[in-house]
């Protein structure tokens, strides 16, 4: 290992809580001594994680205000120690570490805020793939519908909200004074939330349109969607209510692609 790169592995190791030896190589000199001076870089470290927490969780941020995020952040650095090289993915477990630690655990609420945000997130920085046109389908042979399988373009996300997470992130993101009250519905609403061009969009989705992009999004064949959405629309009916979902996602460049199942 060359020199520069046991430094910054002994760096690294102090950031992460690791065994480590970096207290050896810094200066103890002057005024600050040697672990105060490790110390003031960890706290800018650390502020540096807080910082992009704030601006991947906005809802959440908006919710809470700034002190008792504050909190949160640093208790999420204690809890989930960066492990990738890139800062964009540091905030992944949020939601989890809301789910399972107190007393956030206590307000189902922040963990559907922060499930939300994070969909956005990963919404906007997923790779921009191609995506599929309407052209596209008059390529299809009739008899290879049933077989069809549709595939999802990367930024397309699913979740199912009790609360009005949504409502609050428009707000928070608008720059509203005041937010939306917390509501709780009593059984959890499907939401879709993509990419398209550059701007990220979100919308709820009807209990067989939920059903059907699911489907999809599992690899079912179209004939398959089509009979589980006999369960909400009858046999006849079912194949129409299926394309009209179809031309929706192309519509709005949900898809990239389609393959015939053997």
């Amino acid at each position: 290992m060359t020199a520069l790169g046991k430094l910054q592995g002994e760096f690294q190791a102090y950031l992460l809580g690791a065994p480590n030896d970096a207290i050896a190589i810094v200066v103890d000199a002057g005024r600050i001594s040697a672990a105060q001076r490790l110390a003031v870089y960890a706290e800018a470290y650390k502020l540096r994680l807080l910082e992009a927490l704030e601006t991947d969780f906005v809802a959440l941020l908006a919710h809470l205000g700034a002190d008792a995020f504050r909190t949160l952040g640093f208790a999420y650095i204690d809890a989930w120690p960066s492990s990738h090289y890139s800062v964009r993915y540091f905030g992944r477990h949020m939601a989890e570490f809301l789910t399972q630690s107190l007393p956030y655990a206590k307000n189902p609420l922040l963990a559907e805020l922060a499930a939300f945000d994070w969909a956005l997130t990963t919404a906007f920085d997923a790779d921009d793939d191609r995506a599929l046109a309407v052209e596209d389908m008059s390529t299809i042979d009739a008899q290879d519908w049933p077989r069809l399988r549709f595939h999802a373009r990367a930024s397309v996300q699913r979740l199912d909200l009790r609360w009005n997470a949504p409502a609050i992130w428009k707000a928070a993101d608008s720059g509203a004074e005041t937010l939306p009250a917390p509501e709780q519905s009593e059984h959890p609403f499907p939401w879709v939330i993509w990419r398209q061009g550059l701007d990220t969009f979100f919308r709820s989705l009807e209990v067989d349109e939920a059903y059907a992009l699911d489907a999809a999004l599992r690899g079912e064949r179209f004939e398959d969607i089509c009979e589980g959405l006999c369960e909400w629309i009858d046999a006849e009916h079912a194949a129409g209510r299926a394309a009209a979902f179809l031309r929706q996602w192309i519509a709005n460049e949900m898809l990239r692609e389609f393959s015939v199942v053997p």
